[in-house]
């Protein structure tokens, strides 16, 4: 911005359009950027012919001043022009664009319709959630003033193994009257809640998107309940932050609210990563809406068919041509803005395997788009995490390309441990590689552990607590006769179907979030998992809540009081993991000389990997974070119906083991750190002890 101002303090105007002074722009700035002065314009187009600036007056739907850019105001393919004499607070903008009419080729301009700028810092019109201003309502631009002072904050830049991630809706976090926060489903409200997330122990938080999408695109009512695009997933502009989880309206400074929450995360050493979705938008298909990358070169920023028909990997109608120069360049100018504008920590794609697909839909081997970020200069810091597969059947999870830089949401982490959490027969082999990084898809020598993301539940899935309340899915308030959502879900109701006043069943459910807490926690690898599950949170069976702006997908902060135990639970797991550098990665070799890490059975130093076995124990062994003392520590997972006899490593004199964790106990961690003075211990039935080997006396 220096350098603009600063080549911009003698500008003379050479033209008038529209009672305006104006003369050419700076044609490599895309977008709308306040000048001294004026205003600088620019947008290209491959195709179009001639090219037209609207301004309105805020909120109003019929232009003041139409500006067509002149002829030679066009270098190329870009169109760039300076107005002088505009107040950034005064006026709104769009863009008529005019070109050739082949559908057939998947050209279609349309000069009678108003574009939004696809690099619109800031979105007008929705500012309110779930409100529309009126039925003349199209999307325009506003110019934003980036004067938010960052001070001496500082980004975390934590090692990838001290990551654990928190995954969370910014609306649904802090909506329900519950959370007794003052400005309640806002970037406001969740920063509130930065006290709640720090006695959590979380170090980053994985937020929803956040980039401006329309909640009331495809509204419907089911039974009198408003249906929303709640999760946001359909984009409408990518550089611009969704106003409508802002607190207050805020005229051309757009943004400021989020960056305030990102400061102040980052200043408790909390990373922050944004879910982007670059896989398609909300244009959708044919059917679909008309206004920004359709009138502007259709057929460069979608996949289209040879007959003009849209591309559909994304299962949204339509998919976006990222590995096209035009598109990879927008979206790495997005992203390295929302890097140094935003201060982000990283981010997660979704359906991350589209961004590898050619112009034609097929999978290439080096796709640039992924190289081009994985080696770009300023996200060389930021975390890159991949959702490594998409709708159109790509399932990349452990092949995505990396080049040493993305990690991956791993899928099969999630199934392997639920299903052995649940006790299928033949996972003993899978659910230990999990455990242990997952090496079978994440060579040490290459990738590593920390390439994999392990996770048990997200918003897309069941919630921790429902994954044992329920066997099926209920999505019926969704409007689809329940036919939407994973139906491969790996849950289980533990004998009945939906909340139950039955204790034993109850103690049950409570053993199997904590067994899965605990596995999840002492996992190599980056553990993530969905706001809410440390303290019981439900969607009452729902598993594809993506449409519900209500207590289904809110938090409903009274579980927390109700179910304290198990947030403590969380929280003690959570500073277990940070406690034990030898869980987390592999550190100086024990004075045991044991190796690093170890699966063992009913027996030290054997395993039973055949399909009727569900005992494992793994042995993390290793040396202290201050290498001053070796740090033992041996976990026995029980995932059968019946109680178990398993023998102990013996350990060196001086040394004992000492139970730390229960979870067949309802007080599960242990008070004190209780010693062990036999060589054999019983674990219960679907349940976890978690062992230290510490002097007598500890």
């Amino acid at each position: 911005m220096a350098e603009i101002q600063n080549r911009t303090i003698h500008l003379v105007a050479f033209d008038k359009i529209e009672g305006y002074e104006v003369r050419p722009g700076f044609y490599e700035i895309n977008g709308a950027t306040a000048i001294p002065g004026g205003v600088n314009f620019t947008i290209h187009s491959n195709q179009a012919t001639s090219c037209e600036l609207l301004l309105f007056h805020r909120m109003e739907n019929e232009p003041y001043a139409i500006l067509k850019f002149p002829d030679h105001y066009r270098i190329g393919n870009v169109f760039s022009m300076i107005v002088f004499k505009l107040d950034i607070e005064e006026f709104e903008y769009a863009y008529r664009l005019e070109g050739p009419y082949n559908p057939q080729k998947g050209i279609i301009f349309d000069k009678t319709k108003m574009l939004l700028d696809p690099y619109a810092k800031a979105v007008t019109g929705q500012s309110v959630w779930g409100k529309r201003p009126d039925a003349g309502f199209h999307y325009k631009a506003r110019v934003v003033k980036d004067d938010f002072d960052w001070g001496n904050s500082r980004q975390p830049l934590l090692p990838l193994e001290d990551i654990i991630i928190y995954e969370l809706h910014v609306r649904g976090f802090t909506k329900h009257e519950s959370s007794k926060v003052v400005n309640p489903g806002t970037f406001a409200g969740m920063m509130e809640k930065i006290p709640y997330l720090k006695e959590l122990g979380i170090t980053a938080v994985e937020l929803m998107p956040v980039f401006e999408f329309d909640e009331l695109r495809d509204r419907r009512e089911v039974n009198g309940e408003a249906l929303l695009d709640y999760w946001g997933y359909n984009t409408v502009s990518f550089f611009a932050p969704n106003t409508g989880y802002c607190a207050g309206i805020e005229y051309n400074r757009e943004g400021n609210e989020l960056k305030q929450l990102i400061k102040a995360l980052n200043d408790e050493g909390i990373e922050v990563y944004l879910d982007v979705v670059f896989n398609h938008t909300a244009e959708g298909n044919e059917y679909g809406p008309y206004f920004s990358f359709k009138g502007i070169d259709n057929n460069i920023y979608y996949m289209l068919t040879p007959d003009g028909y849209y591309y559909n990997f994304s299962g949204c109608g339509n998919t976006l041509n990222c590995n096209h120069p035009i598109v990879q360049q927008m979206i790495i100018e997005c992203l390295r803005y929302w890097v140094t504008t935003y201060r982000v920590d990283g981010f997660r794609f979704d359906l991350a395997s589209i961004l590898g697909r050619n112009e034609d839909g097929l999978p290439m081997s080096k796709p640039p788009l992924l190289q081009s970020l994985a080696f770009d200069p300023i996200l060389g810091k930021v975390k890159l995490i991949a959702e490594a597969w998409d709708a159109g059947g790509l399932y990349q999870v452990g092949t995505f390309p990396s080049w040493n830089r993305w990690m991956e949401w791993n899928g099969k982490y999630r199934d392997d441990i639920r299903s052995f959490l649940k006790g299928d027969y033949g996972i003993i082999r899978e659910a230990a590689n999990r455990i242990l990084g997952s090496e079978d898809m994440y060579h040490p020598e290459h990738r590593g552990a920390n390439a994999s993301v392990n996770f048990l539940t997200c918003h897309d899935g069941f919630t921790l607590h429902d994954l044992y309340t329920y066997n099926e899915k209920h999505n019926e308030k969704n409007g689809w006769n329940n036919t939407d959502g994973d139906n491969n879900h790996l849950s289980w109701n533990c004998g009945v179907e939906g909340e139950t006043d039955d204790p034993k069943i109850n103690a049950i459910r409570r053993r199997l979030v904590k067994n899965a807490c605990v596995i999840l926690m002492c996992s190599r690898g980056i553990p993530m998992f969905l706001s809410g599950d440390e303290f019981g949170n439900t969607q009452y069976g729902n598993n594809n809540a993506y449409c519900q702006d209500n207590i289904i997908s809110w938090l409903d902060w009274r579980l927390l009081d109700k179910n304290k135990n198990l947030f403590e639970f969380f929280q003690y797991m959570i500073a277990f993991r940070k406690e034990h550098d030898i869980v987390r990665k592999d550190t100086t070799m024990s004075s045991l000389n044991w190796p690093l890490r170890s699966i063992h059975g009913t027996k030290p130093w054997e395993v039973n990997f055949e399909g009727n076995n569900h005992l494992l124990c793994i042995l993390y062994a290793g040396r202290t974070k201050d290498n001053s003392e070796d740090d033992l520590i041996y976990i026995m997972i029980n995932t059968y119906w019946e109680k178990q006899i398993v023998c102990l490593p013996s350990l060196k004199e001086g040394l004992y083991w000492h139970l730390l964790v229960d979870t067949f106990q309802e007080e599960s961690i242990m008070k004190t750190k209780r010693l062990i003075r036999r060589d054999c211990m019983t674990v219960d039935p679907r349940s976890i002890l978690v062992l230290q080997a510490l002097p007598q006396n500890t």
